[in-house]
């Protein structure tokens, strides 16, 4: 990949995943909304962009999208109200979706995680319900898109340091004891991947830190 922005370009994530695309050759821009996070930025080797993706149409974020090789979206509400939570982890990310198909940026990888999906299991009552909602509703907008997708779905993050070394068993084949954890670190590594195997398009990669190099994990 020659260009690739990233949504949530100050997240843990993306900082990490910023310097594995520029060592790569990549060059990278990084969605930001505060203007105290452009050195951090800068740092990991990304060039930052103010952008409110939230308040965005449509056809604004076209024109942010447009000319990039491929899209990351690795932006969350972290917490907070329902409602913020629908309009950034649905309803921005579905209209990224949009955007990326409207400027012809047909690679899109979302970051999502372990055990997403309608039937998440998560009761209304609890706290991570409104997350769990718009992550199943923003997947399946991408599954259902003419876009070159990819969904990882990782699982419980960590600040560990990266092992380059996953467990790739779904989350329906995993027992109640199998250990979720993943670092951010290795979902840096396995997003910088997935960019560089055309094998996981149309893919959700369901993953935790494990004893799979991940190239081997990859593999269909």
């Amino acid at each position: 990949m020659k260009k690739v922005l990233i949504i949530g370009g100050h997240g843990k994530v993306a900082l990490l995943l910023a310097p594995l695309l520029k060592a790569a050759g990549t060059e990278v821009t990084a969605v930001i909304r505060n203007a105290g996070h452009i050195d951090e930025v800068v740092a990991a080797g990304a060039t930052p962009v103010m952008h409110d993706v939230v308040s965005s149409s449509v056809a604004e974020l076209t024109d942010l999208l447009a000319g990039h090789d491929a899209i990351i979206w690795s932006a969350g509400a972290g917490g907070g109200s329902p409602e913020h939570t629908y309009a950034v982890d649905r309803d921005a990310a579905i209209a990224s979706m949009e955007a990326a198909a409207a400027a012809g940026v047909q690679r899109y990888v979302m970051i999502s995680y372990l055990g997403a999906g309608p039937d998440h299991g998560v009761p209304p009552e609890n706290s991570f319900f409104a997350y769990a909602e718009a992550k199943a509703a923003a997947d399946a907008q991408l599954r259902a898109s003419q876009l070159a997708w990819t969904i990882l779905a990782p699982g419980s993050l960590t600040l560990d340091a990266p092992t380059a070394l996953i467990n790739p068993a779904p989350a329906t084949e995993r027992d109640g004891a199998d250990p979720r954890h993943t670092s951010r670190a290795n979902v840096a590594l396995v997003a910088a991947a997935v960019l560089e195997r055309p094998d996981t398009i149309m893919r959700t990669i369901e993953f935790t830190d494990g004893t799979v190099p991940i190239d081997e994990a990859l593999n269909p």
